[in-house]
């Protein structure tokens, strides 16, 4: 609250990697409030590259000239916010990061899209990147001249600084819209007394074929140790029964003559109390368990629903996306494994695509325009997670929904308790944990 503090423990387990933190209140995360969350390795596990040189963490983001009450006040009114005015790193703008590295040396970046609502393409003039670890797993490596980062994804990256001494370019530049719009960073060898110049490293723009081949090379490394020592290509995600089905299409719509956005036709409403306080205090009134399990094709209309789901069970979950825009989807709790991308509508003949081998995990997944992704995760962490868009517009004005993972008997081996100093408001006010 107000003038407080809240402090909440939580148990990094499994999974190692680069991420980013930021608050999901309103328009506060386009003020800046992000920075790069990194979950290192045991020392005794080893990872599957050598141990570089050193790491950075590159935050990259679209920005709005206008400040984060104004671009909520333009969504209230019903109004789109429209394209960037333009791309930060690291929350500055043109030639505002200048990163020193040693050369002859190799480097991790952790790169991280913190905005909220544009792709970029990550590049740095001269060097090639070397894909090693997305959201947690580790991939099998692979050298890229430039790298798409779709809004809230992240990745490391290998870098080595073997090119001659001097300045390069570091750009991130926007994919997918009518107008480029580029932030730029300098890399400087720490030997070097030269000063950057030339053109900016050319790269993709609205090619989305180049974008779907990318991403689809980008696949899970088996072979690497996890956090604990357990192979990662021990669980055979690819062997396991699905035992339920949802297809989520997120839609534009209009109401009440202002913008809203839809998945399934309901476009959500927050309610008072917060779905896990009603939920584990059994309190009607508060959301219903009717959220449709596949696109309806009828209007939309504002709702507060939860889709049902089987604790232990194993969820095939696709994204329709039939509009002109790559859409970028965030399952909270969860990590799921992306096991086909492709253009059209989905249907159960789309199963013979599925990789069922290797495909990458990550809990937040991109669809492209008039295509569909497929995902499979196994419902084993009990709880009421949200997924939602990652494009801050959509989720802003209903484009998201919660899924419930029942805790069968109560028992705290499927779910922690509640904290002693939970935070209790709408219709919970009063309950005793």
């Amino acid at each position: 609250m107000p003038g407080q503090n809240f402090t909440y423990l939580f148990q990094v387990k499994d999974q190692v990697g680069s991420y980013f933190y930021f608050p999901t209140t309103g328009f506060l995360k386009a003020a800046g409030g992000y920075g790069g969350l990194q979950v290192d390795n045991r020392v005794i596990i080893p990872l599957p590259y050598k141990t570089p040189d050193g790491e950075v963490t590159i935050l990259i983001g679209d920005w709005y000239t206008a400040n984060h009450t104004d671009l909520q006040g333009s969504l209230d009114a019903g109004r789109s916010l429209g394209l960037p005015d333009g791309i930060l790193i690291n929350g500055r703008g043109p030639f505002g990061s200048y990163i020193t590295l040693d050369p002859g040396k190799t480097y991790r970046l952790r790169i991280s899209n913190v905005g909220i609502s544009t792709s970029l393409n990550f590049r740095i003039a001269g060097h090639s990147l070397t894909v090693v670890e997305s959201e947690g797993a580790h991939t099998k490596q692979l050298t890229l001249a430039n790298l798409d980062v779709h809004v809230g994804q992240s990745y490391a990256v290998l870098v080595t600084l073997n090119q001659i001494p001097g300045e390069y370019y570091m750009v991130a530049t926007s994919r997918f819209t009518s107008t480029v719009v580029s932030g730029i960073a300098v890399l400087h060898y720490s030997n070097s007394q030269s000063k950057v110049s030339g053109p900016l490293p050319s790269g993709p723009t609205t090619e989305i074929d180049y974008s779907v081949t990318q991403a689809r090379a980008i696949t899970w490394n088996l072979t690497a140790n996890a956090a604990r020592p357990n192979p990662q290509g021990s669980f055979h995600y690819g062997m396991i029964n699905v035992t339920e089905t949802a297809v989520i299409e997120g839609a534009v719509t209009m109401m009440n003559g202002k913008l809203r956005y839809a998945a399934n036709s309901v476009s959500y409403v927050n309610p008072p109390t917060p779905l896990k306080l009603a939920d584990y205090f059994n309190l009607g009134g508060v959301f219903s368990l009717n959220y449709p399990r596949f696109p309806t094709g009828g209007s939309s209309f504002l709702g507060t629903a939860v889709l049902p789901t089987t604790f232990r069970g194993f969820l095939e979950l696709v994204f329709q996306n039939d509009e002109d825009i790559v859409q970028s989807w965030h399952i909270d709790g969860y990590v799921a494994f992306v096991v086909a991308i492709d253009g059209g509508r989905w249907s159960s003949a789309s199963r013979a695509e599925y990789n069922l081998v290797d495909a990458l995990p990550r809990s937040t997944i991109q669809v492209y325009p008039h295509a569909w992704t497929a995902v499979l995760l196994e419902l084993d962490n009990a709880g009421m997670w949200n997924l939602r868009s990652q494009l801050w517009e959509r989720q802003y004005l209903g484009e998201q929904l919660y899924f419930k993972v029942p805790n069968p008997d109560g028992s705290i081996r499927n779910e922690a308790p509640i904290p002693s100093n939970v935070l209790l408001c709408g219709v919970a006010v009063g309950q005793h944990p």
